[in-house]
């Protein structure tokens, strides 16, 4: 099992990549016109961003594997772990080259991205399903209590994977709260990882960790590039990975309870608009838009979530040590 000081090494590599490909990769996301479209019907504040470079999270994702490959042992749950980094982020991808070069406002088409989605995640439940024999058995967290799960674990996990990866995409709504959100999320994972002796997972929190400093050097406001749907999916590939090789789920819904709040948010938002003809929950969402709304600047609500994350990865500590 790697020591604290190997990744801390590694947290730095893939920092120290991200830092070094920014200067290089956003005028080039600037020079081939990869620039942020915002809605009109987003906030009105945000038109001015307008135009920005996106895909950005081709350096986090860049950076990931680099690190990965080279920090540790090769082994099949690390490739799993990267495989659904990167899987999920060329979905990513896709959707928004679709949408900035081919001039399609929606990306990919629902199915298209369901099908994509759907295949990673049975992909990696089922390995990890054959792989380890206690994923079935989830602990839930604050007690010895266990759920076995049996085979309906696979359906139970890309449900999860699923919901946790379009959680994190709805996230990246404004500048640096997915990345700030995730490098806190990504720590608390380190520390789990190396407390049961999984260098995999341990690895790759680290690196994704690194990753995401890097990117706020850049993304934090006012943000100089947008991740895109590219580094969000990644994004959300790397915690699903986590708590997937950990065979902790459930832990999500603590440490990645603003992911769950945004989510939440929009199903709320939509359900009953949809039964009361019009009417709103919420000023708009998903959440981080309604504290906007609600008068709060851009910087207090990105500080604020990441408060709240760092609280409740405390939270988890107690969960699960």
């Amino acid at each position: 099992m790697l020591g604290i000081r190997e990744l801390t090494f590694t947290a730095m590599i893939g920092f120290l990549i991200v830092i070094i490909l920014g200067p290089i990769f956003i005028p080039m996301l600037a020079r081939f016109k990869f620039g942020q479209t915002v809605r009109d019907e987003g906030p009105q504040s945000h038109l001015a961003k307008n135009g920005t470079p996106t895909m950005g999270g081709v350096m986090m994702i860049v950076a990931i594997l680099i690190t990965g490959l080279t920090r540790a042992t090769i082994s099949k749950g690390l490739i799993v772990g990267l495989i659904c980094i990167v899987g999920f982020g060329f979905v990513g991808f896709l959707d928004d080259f679709i949408k900035i070069k081919m001039k399609r406002s929606l990306g990919l088409k629902a199915y298209q991205k369901i099908i994509l989605q759907f295949a990673l995640a049975l992909y990696i439940a089922y390995y990890q399903y054959s792989a380890s024999p206690s994923a079935t058995q989830l602990v839930i967290p604050f007690t010895n209590h266990i759920i076995n799960l049996g085979i309906w674990y696979i359906p139970f996990m890309m449900i999860f994977i699923i919901g946790t990866v379009n959680a994190v995409n709805l996230t990246d709504g404004l500048d640096g709260l997915a990345s700030g959100v995730t490098l806190i999320v990504s720590c608390f994972f380190v520390l789990f990882a190396v407390s049961i002796s999984n260098s995999d997972v341990a690895i790759l929190a680290a690196a994704t960790a690194g990753a995401c400093l890097g990117f706020l050097g850049f993304n934090s406001y006012p943000a100089k590039v947008f991740m895109g749907d590219t580094g969000s999916m990644a994004l959300g590939g790397a915690v699903v990975a986590f708590a997937t090789l950990t065979n902790s789920p459930l832990i999500i819904i603590i440490v990645g309870f603003i992911y769950l709040a945004e989510a939440l948010s929009v199903m709320i938002q939509v359900t009953y608009f949809k039964l009361t003809n019009g009417k709103r929950i919420f000023k708009m969402a998903p959440l981080h838009h309604h504290f906007e709304q609600c008068g709060w600047p851009e910087t207090r609500v990105v500080f604020v979530f990441w408060i709240v994350t760092v609280v409740l990865c405390w939270i988890g500590v107690l969960a699960v040590f």
